[in-house]
């Protein structure tokens, strides 16, 4: 089982004390010293398309600038990871994203494939986890 999915945070969201996701448990360090843990998939699912939408408002629209700030080189191959989520959703690395549901899944499935090497996850899931945002 990857970190992600034993978390329940498949994006592997870093914990920060200053961040109160809902159905984020409490951080441990003796269980998880760098990520959030949450209750269930759909609440890790949900912070992550929260911190999507946020990087959208905040001027980071395309593929490779999601990614960029999301997974930066320093501990990543951003390269590689912007061409794989690029593929998924069928899109220049450098086209702006409209962030309608369709696209967020999509968007958050391939983050989760990329991070875990798999997304285990059903549309359900994804779709409780929309409905939650």
């Amino acid at each position: 089982m990857t970190r992600g999915t034993r978390n329940n945070n498949p994006g592997n969201i870093d914990h920060n004390p200053a961040n109160k996701w809902q159905g984020q448990l409490p951080h441990d360090p003796k269980i998880e010293k760098r990520f959030c843990r949450f209750e269930s998939p759909e609440y890790g699912i949900r912070a992550l398309m929260k911190l999507l939408i946020n990087y959208h408002k905040g001027g980071h629209n395309s593929v490779s600038k999601i990614i960029n700030r999301w997974a930066p080189n320093i501990e990543n191959n951003t390269t590689a990871y912007i061409n794989g989520v690029s593929k998924a959703l069928n899109v220049d690395q450098h086209q702006v994203l409209d962030i309608n549901k369709p696209t967020l899944i999509a968007l958050a499935k391939s983050i989760i494939r990329h991070e875990n090497g798999q997304q285990p996850y059903s549309e359900a899931t994804f779709e409780k986890a929309f409905e939650m945002l």
